[in-house]
């Protein structure tokens, strides 16, 4: 059996976050109040998240000024999205301030540990998020460090007295390479981040260092199929599929049940019978196969895993049902299907489609996407394109820019032109709620439709509008 070592005290001090909005930053922000730390931060905007922030006793503000900022500080963290020219960053490094990256604090946490991170160009906020679901719920125990808000918790973080970590290894920035894996586990290597890495080989190299982090006497499980996993030279390595036999770990039997799905899950000495997830996608499917490796490894119960997952409700914008599937025809209508998912990847995207169609076949799908990062569309506008074209309807909206600055030429309409259906269009978010308006009084009532609502960016302010939209034109 993996076993955690004892968990060591902590010093309680003062400290502050620059970017404590950020889903990871947060989760730190949480670990640190937990642990009776004076926490406060710095975000440009206002949010759902960061009022959760206010209300459990962080207090945050939301102009950049260095007369706003707490001086009497033990350590600064920042994230890597933070301009280096931000005002309050280049105050407390002029006055020589423990001024860190977010890595670098997460890593010092895993220096004391025992630590299961999962990392993965997609799938890993998921895995991660059932993975410590699965220790929580069946009582093995776990800190939870979740790159999205688990929706059985409402939270990114939870602390646990068990010494041990559960912990999303994030690939930008190369961050993951300060962990200290106990198990790792890799979902993907697609190209992704080129930004910082160039191109896909140097992404894969960092990855295969992520892996090769493991320490002595642990375990990596990573997806079937991905290569160079044995470049590692971990000693204790499982693979996982959704249904390939060749691999350690697999699905078989899966049935779609009300919108989830009904499976077994075969491993290398027993079998997982009826395993229930009553989340959608395909995808899903095999993110449970990779956390029942980890749950399986480290020798919790059969049937407190199969308890644990049938009691998952998700992580919130990863195929979230806004409004679910129902049996029922109401007056003589089928409810439409709203999904809500952060898919930004053209893999991701596909998979989530993908999904989508074998749920619901005989329903119309419509897809809106908003792109994030203008490098991002830049480098991969062939397979958005191509992914999208799963879909019946495209709306795409203008590229989120996040941190990057416009790149001459790159669009939404760079992505649409390229798209293989004649149902396409661009709209700004205001024009798109229009066409909603218009739209939720138009909606298949034979056989349903499906709205897909995908993007990292601000889209999911969008979301309960258009709920309410559909809802009224019902």
């Amino acid at each position: 059996m993996l076993s955690p070592p004892q968990a060591k005290g902590d010093a309680v001090g003062a400290i502050y976050f620059i970017g404590i909005g950020g889903i990871g930053m947060s989760a730190l922000a949480r670990y640190f109040l937990s642990k009776g730390f004076s926490v406060s931060g710095y975000d440009k905007t206002e949010t759902a998240l960061t009022k959760e922030l206010v209300k459990e006793g962080i207090s945050i503000h939301y102009n950049e000024d260095v007369n706003a900022i707490p001086k009497e500080v033990s350590t600064v963290v920042y994230t890597p999205a933070v301009p280096k020219e931000h005002a309050e960053l280049v105050y407390y490094q002029t006055n020589k301030y423990n001024v860190v990256k977010r890595s670098d604090i997460l890593g010092a946490i895993s220096a004391a540990t025992f630590n299961i991170c999962i990392g993965g160009t997609h799938g890993k906020t998921t895995i991660t998020s059932m993975v410590a679901h699965i220790l929580r719920h069946s009582g093995y125990g776990c800190n939870a460090f979740l790159g999205g808000i688990a929706a059985n918790y409402g939270t990114n973080f939870w602390s646990s007295d068990k010494n041990v970590s559960v912990i999303e290894a994030d690939e930008y920035d190369r961050s993951f390479l300060k962990l200290s894996p106990d198990i790792a586990i890799i979902s993907s290597m697609d190209a992704d981040h080129l930004d910082i890495y160039g191109d896909e080989e140097t992404m894969q190299d960092a990855f295969i260092q992520f892996g090769s982090k493991v320490k002595s006497g642990g375990l990596l499980i990573s997806k079937f199929g991905l290569k160079r996993m044995k470049e590692t030279g971990v000693g204790k390595r499982l693979t996982y599929s959704l249904q390939n036999e060749a691999a350690d770990v697999f699905g078989s039997d899966v049935k779609i049940r009300e919108g989830g799905y009904e499976f077994n899950v075969r491993l290398t000495d027993t079998v997982l019978s009826n395993v229930e997830l009553k989340i959608g996608g395909m995808h899903n499917v095999e993110n449970v196969i990779a956390a029942i490796a980890v749950a399986h490894a480290l020798e919790i119960d059969d049937e407190k895993i199969k308890a644990a997952l049938a009691d998952f409700k998700g992580v919130r914008r990863r195929f979230e049902y806004i409004i679910p599937p129902k049996k029922i025809i109401e007056g003589g209508y089928v409810q439409p299907v709203l999904v809500d998912d952060y898919a930004h990847h053209p893999e991701e995207l596909r998979a989530l489609l993908k999904s989508v169609r074998s749920l619901f076949p005989q329903r119309v799908v419509t897809v809106v996407f908003q792109p994030h990062l203008f490098s991002r569309t830049r480098d991969f506008a062939d397979a958005f394109a191509d992914a999208l074209s799963l879909a019946d309807r495209i709306i795409l909206l203008p590229i989120y820019p996040a941190r990057e600055l416009p790149i001459e030429g790159v669009t939404s309409e760079m992505i649409l032109n390229k798209i293989d259906r004649d149902d396409k269009q661009v709209h700004s978010k205001e024009d798109f709620l229009a066409w909603m308006k218009t739209h939720g009084g138009k909606i298949d009532k034979e056989f349903g439709e499906v709205i897909v609502m995908a993007g990292a960016g601000d889209i999911d302010t969008l979301v309960q509008p258009v709920r309410e939209l559909i809802s009224n034109g019902q």
